[in-house]
């Protein structure tokens, strides 16, 4: 089993070559799955606090496997999931077949992609909230498109958002300014003689 482990472990480190499918419209710059996924990893924590929901390892558990079909099956936007047929159950099962980690696929990820539990809904709306802040950044670095998207994100609030927490998340993504974590922290803005 452990030779099939290491497979696995060199196998989702080819995520970091695979980039997200927007990119096509959105241009370079776009997050790769991985980093995508670190995100959505913390933002599922922030919403399941927030829900007050207390199987955080379930929570972390699911957001780092949401999207490891990925490393076989590339990924696929709004427009290429029309035209193109992903077999993602197969490709989960051959990637966890003879790992440790053969009860991720059997129990955490078939529950993500049914969508039916709280901890399914929370990862899906933290996946779909870290779209929502790249496009912010994307937007900062002067993206039009990205402008461009705001009407069919808001039909993402309202319509495929499942959680209060997630809502509000939301609403905060759209005032909040991607740069102000740094440049508040900056020792030359906070201290007035520093650096003389």
């Amino acid at each position: 089993m452990l030779k099939r482990d290491i497979e696995f472990l060199y196998e989702i480190g080819t995520l970091k070559n695979t980039e997200r499918s927007w990119q096509q419209f959105m241009g370079s710059g776009c997050a790769t799955v991985p980093e995508h996924s670190f995100r959505v990893v913390f933002l599922a924590l922030l919403i399941a606090r927030g829900e007050k929901f207390k199987d955080e390892e379930k929570i972390l558990k699911m957001s780092l496997v949401h999207d490891l079909s990925e490393t076989r099956t590339g990924d696929t936007n709004y427009l290429t999931a029309v035209y193109t047929k992903r077999d993602d159950k197969q490709a989960v099962h051959d990637i966890f077949l003879g790992t440790s980690f053969a009860d991720l696929n059997k129990d955490i990820l078939h529950e993500y992609e049914e969508r039916k539990t709280l901890a399914a809904k929370i990862v899906k709306d933290a996946d779909n909230l870290d779209v929502d802040i790249e496009l912010k950044e994307m937007e900062e670095r002067g993206s039009i498109i990205a402008k461009k998207m705001e009407p069919s994100r808001k039909l993402i609030r309202t319509q495929k958002l499942y959680t209060k927490t997630a809502k509000k998340i939301w609403d905060e993504i759209q005032k909040a300014d991607p740069a102000s974590w740094h440049l508040k922290a900056n020792k030359w803005v906070k201290v007035k003689d520093a650096g003389r």
